[in-house]
């Protein structure tokens, strides 16, 4: 790969700057011959009033910017890293933030005339790259270490960069998707970090055997999306079929996997809404986020749930009162034990040898409260069934 250095000025880099408010995206600069956003970059995170004020701030107090690299594609550049410094400048100088200055808010075009020069006279550092497709994404990639890491799959996104990617991006990586609110429910992620189109190609790659990776080398070329969509829509309105009432701990969950798994079977949503109210109001389950699958699963993994089986003082409270009992008989004060005639069948267990279970079991009803706390030695409680 060779590598050409360069200096440009703002004025220069922002001429004919275009900016997609909708897209989040710079477009081109240098006149139409930099494309600012090509589509293996990443979409513009710098617009949180802190980075993007850094970087004018910079500029402003002549401190470098670092070095940025464009991309020599035949009679065109692309910026291949600095595209979110490069769209915060071009849109501070469009108008679309203002900065502090001596506690009073400025636009660039209420700046005073100097700090306006200073800021288009500035001096951007480039590299201009020329080599293979190969060799600029892999320049791409050992270049974004730094900084704010690439996610695993804007990274995916420049090494298969092309028409199903673009198509992919529009749908599901654009924030103002109308869709967007009701995949919130159960999808957890910033679209703009293309994490929710991370999900969507999870979830269409997995159940054919494949990764994200191989899945979008055999895409690359095709124009279309309609089996993602396809897909990723069926998961969706599955989930939203079932459980009609989106509650926050769905957020994230495996839904690629639980379609794949349950999506054949028949629910009662109705009933399945009593039911995810139920647990979700009881203290005993400790991990809310398993109720769904719990449910799906018929209630046969009731080990999703976490259960809170008894507290420190009620198993105290309990082992005195069997350890009593069991001495008055001179029997084991495990049940289990005491009704087993070996050598085991008159030891009184101290309490750290044992475990509390439910006499009637959680996943039947019963409560995590004394008069349902039986102490068990440790090998008979973990060799019992459902507690």
């Amino acid at each position: 790969m060779k590598a050409t250095f360069r200096h440009y000025t703002v004025e220069q880099i922002l001429e004919g700057f275009v900016y997609n408010e909708l897209e989040a995206k710079g477009l081109f600069g240098l006149a139409g011959k930099l494309v600012i956003q090509p589509e293996y970059q990443r979409h513009y995170i710098y617009g949180d009033g802190k980075r993007d004020v850094a970087v004018i701030d910079s500029l402003l107090k002549e401190y470098p910017l670092g070095l940025i690299y464009f991309n020599v594609n035949d009679d065109t550049l692309e910026v291949l890293d600095g595209q979110q410094r490069i769209t915060s400048i071009g849109r501070f100088i469009t108008g679309k933030f203002a900065i502090q200055v001596n506690g009073n808010e400025q636009t660039f075009s209420s700046l005073p005339k100097n700090s306006k020069e200073l800021l288009l006279s500035s001096t951007l550092d480039v590299y201009e790259c020329e080599g293979t497709e190969a060799e600029i994404k892999e320049w791409f990639r050992t270049i974004n270490i730094a900084g704010m890491p690439l996610t695993d799959q804007e990274l995916l996104n420049a090494i298969y960069s092309g028409p199903f990617v673009t198509a992919a991006k529009a749908e599901f990586s654009n924030s103002n998707n109308a869709n967007m609110q009701k995949w919130s429910s159960y999808v957890r992620g910033d679209p703009k970090r293309q994490e929710v189109l991370a999900v969507a190609l999870d979830w269409v790659a997995a159940p054919q055997g494949e990764t994200v990776d191989s899945h979008l080398a055999l895409h690359r070329n095709d124009k279309k999306i309609d089996n993602l969509k396809l897909y990723f829509t069926s998961v969706i309105d599955w989930v939203d079929s079932v459980f009609t009432v989106p509650q926050k701990e769905m957020r994230g969950l495996e839904w690629g996997r639980l379609y794949e798994e349950y999506h054949t079977t028949s629910y009662n949503a109705a009933q399945l809404e009593k039911e995810v109210e139920s647990l979700l109001g009881d203290e005993a389950v400790t991990k809310r986020s398993g109720v769904f699958e719990y449910l799906l699963s018929g209630k046969k993994k009731t080990e999703l749930l976490a259960v809170r089986l008894f507290d420190e003082k009620t198993k105290k409270a309990a082992y005195n009162q069997q350890t009593k009992d069991a001495e008055k008989v001179e029997k084991s004060n495990c049940s289990v034990c005491a009704s087993v005639k070996n050598a085991n069948q008159t030891r009184v267990y101290k309490l750290s040898e044992m475990e509390a279970d439910h006499v009637t079991a959680w996943s039947k009803g019963g409560k995590s409260g004394l008069d349902n706390c039986e102490m068990l030695c440790i090998s008979h409680n973990r060799a019992k069934g459902n507690r």
